[in-house]
């Protein structure tokens, strides 16, 4: 067996090529890892129950990866975290890019533009969460191409994306997205407030809701990013349709996505636990680890 340079032991991970990547967490938990695979440094740009899940999964080591930097409210002041290992830099949203390779965006629609623009401008790669600002800020697809930086949706809180964007390869005929969480996970959206629609009486299914994605990341812009994602997947958020409906009977949040296609007819639904944020699926930080991991991974699967 012959190797590609030197081996260098920290803790119980051997390295090949003389000096470790910088994954101290990788060494502790004692895996081999080439000194050629490529390493990315990860920002997070937001600091709630999504960006907390992801801190973690990143400070208990991730191959090839390592968490440089997390972006809050007053740096000098961060929130209480108990990090395993080296606790990242804090920094502002609008310095975060300058410390990372990936930024990975899990903050209020309303900051979107202060995270994404200066990192695309970088050329960096951007994680989004917040998929519904993308069709606000449509702009930034083409500051990424000019840019050479790259946004990544990751699937959140939906299923069935890899198989969406591979009919769209041919030609879809229809899209329809179903939409059902409880009362308190819909509390506080614009289109329930514009509209006065109280639901605190709420005692059997109503839907609320019947238009577009684009209509809906308005109205509903820390609920329907999901249907976004579904939009942009495929046939676009003006043409597919979206039902939302406050469903009383539920504890989880429920998405159905029916597609109509000349390569395939399929629906797909799942029952999402909610997070410490009742809008937010607990899936939608694991999915974020699982984009991240792909960068790195010998073996990717899915489209």
């Amino acid at each position: 067996m012959t190797h590609a340079g030197p081996l260098t032991k920290v803790g119980r991970c051997v390295f090949q090529g003389g000096n470790p990547p910088r994954n101290p967490a990788a060494a502790r938990r004692g895996i081999t890892v080439p000194i050629s695979m490529n390493h990315y440094r990860v920002g997070i740009a937001g600091f709630g129950a999504i960006g907390q899940s992801v801190a973690q999964s990143l400070d208990a080591g991730l191959p090839g990866l390592s968490l440089a930097a997390v972006a809050v409210r007053n740096p000098d002041a961060p929130p209480a975290f108990a990090w395993r290992g080296e606790a990242p830099r804090y920094t502002t949203l609008e310095r975060l890019h300058e410390l990372c390779d990936i930024v990975v965006e899990c903050a209020p629609a309303a900051v979107f533009r202060q995270i994404a623009e200066p990192a695309l401008a970088a050329g960096k790669r951007l994680v989004v969460l917040s998929a519904g600002t993308l069709l606000q800020h449509d702009d930034l697809i083409g500051l990424a191409r000019d840019s050479g930086g790259q946004i990544m949706v990751p699937s959140g809180a939906i299923l069935g994306l890899d198989a969406i964007t591979a009919a769209a390869e041919g030609v879809i005929h229809s899209v329809t997205m179903i939409t059902r969480k409880p009362p308190k996970g819909l509390a506080g959206a614009p289109y329930l407030v514009e509209n006065r629609i109280d639901l605190s009486d709420v005692t059997e299914p109503r839907l609320i809701f019947r238009g577009s994605p684009r209509e809906a990341a308005v109205g509903f812009p820390a609920n329907l990013n999901v249907a976004v994602s579904i939009s942009l997947a495929g046939i676009g958020p003006d043409l597919t349709t979206l039902e939302i409906w406050a469903d009383p009977t539920l504890e989880r949040n429920v998405h159905r996505v029916e597609v109509e296609s000349d390569a395939a007819s399929f629906s797909v639904e799942i029952q999402n636990i909610p997070s410490a944020n009742p809008k937010t699926g607990r899936i939608t930080a694991q999915s974020v680890v699982a984009a991240l991991r792909k960068l790195t991974a010998p073996l990717r699967m899915g489209t």
